[in-house]
């Protein structure tokens, strides 16, 4: 899979600011009965449609999850070269990273979805009469459901996007229903690269940690803010503060596993090395807040729930 390097991927997260067990498995994209008559003209912020868009271009991996989990994959006609789920989704060369407002304008769209503003591209687009909604990276669930909903309400499938939000809700809730009462709390350190950038609390993946009960060893290294919760730690940092559970969301692209980790100058006295509480996660699910985030909540709580209270 192409794949940014861990460098541009954390720096790009954050200048931008990961599912649903059922939904993720394969989303129902035909539209229910009714929902082609949903009553248009809709608005969402700024942004309104006068009619249901047909031919929508997602320049979004997580956006295009979202519109095929609610319905919407009828809808979609181009997707960019990172949106590799589902695995029917109309992949082309567009780039989400460094957006052609000719190129897109070539899908002939009537609704474009983005993550972020690069190059002022929401202007390039605008001025050519193109619609488009900005989806910028999560911070918080409820970032999330917003963004699913509101799709919901552009693409016509309202109940359906209304539906998905309220099963990831009742999903992560039953989840983090039955954690047990831990007398100390168990730290980690979530790797986005062998660079060893990691994402703070203050960050969406960080927020779901936070909801399993766990400390992040990042948060001391970015405590000013300053590094926009994605620091880069040093191989000292992390021996230094030993973590209970390496989380790997290097594995695809870069390979990482437990043995490399425990290869590593000094990390192998680590307690999370020791322990076997290394833990490889999806790439694209982990560095996503569509759908499958319940996914990785549960991959973590699975691995955290092996650890005796």
């Amino acid at each position: 899979m192409n794949r940014r390097t861990p460098r541009l991927f954390a720096a790009t997260l954050a200048v931008a600011a990961l599912l649903l067990g059922a939904c993720a498995e394969k989303a129902d994209d035909k539209p229910s009965a009714g929902t082609a008559a949903a009553a248009y003209p809709v608005t969402v912020g700024a942004l309104t449609l006068d009619k249901r868009p047909e031919k929508i271009v997602s320049l979004s991996p997580t956006a295009t999850e979202m519109l095929f989990a609610i319905g919407a994959g009828q809808q979609v006609t181009a997707v960019d070269d990172q949106s590799n789920y589902p695995a029917d989704a109309p992949k082309t060369d567009l780039s989400g990273f460094q957006p052609n407002a000719e190129a897109i304008a070539g899908k002939s769209p009537d609704l474009v979805v983005l993550a972020n503003d690069t190059n002022k591209i929401i202007d390039q687009l605008t001025k050519l009469k193109i619609p488009v909604y900005l989806t910028p990276a999560a911070t918080t669930l409820d970032d999330s459901y917003k963004q699913i909903t509101e799709l919901g309400t552009l693409t016509g499938h309202t109940d359906q996007a209304s539906d998905v939000a309220t099963r990831m809700k009742d999903d992560i809730a039953k989840l983090v229903k039955d954690l047990p009462q831990r007398t100390a709390k168990l730290t980690y350190f979530h790797e986005l690269g062998p660079e060893l950038y990691s994402a703070t609390s203050k960050t969406f993946i960080g927020s779901l940690y936070s909801k399993v009960g766990l400390t992040n060893i990042a948060d001391q290294a970015d405590a000013d803010g300053k590094n926009g919760g994605y620091p880069q730690l040093s191989q000292e940092f992390v021996v230094k503060a030993n973590p209970d559970f390496v989380f790997l969301a290097d594995s695809k692209c870069c390979q990482q596993n437990a043995d490399s980790v425990k290869a590593r100058s000094g990390w192998a006295g680590l307690t999370a090395v020791k322990n076997n509480q290394v833990i490889a996660l999806d790439d694209d699910i982990a560095s996503r807040w569509g759908p499958r985030v319940v996914d990785l909540l549960r991959v973590i709580i699975d691995a955290v729930a092996k650890v005796p209270a």
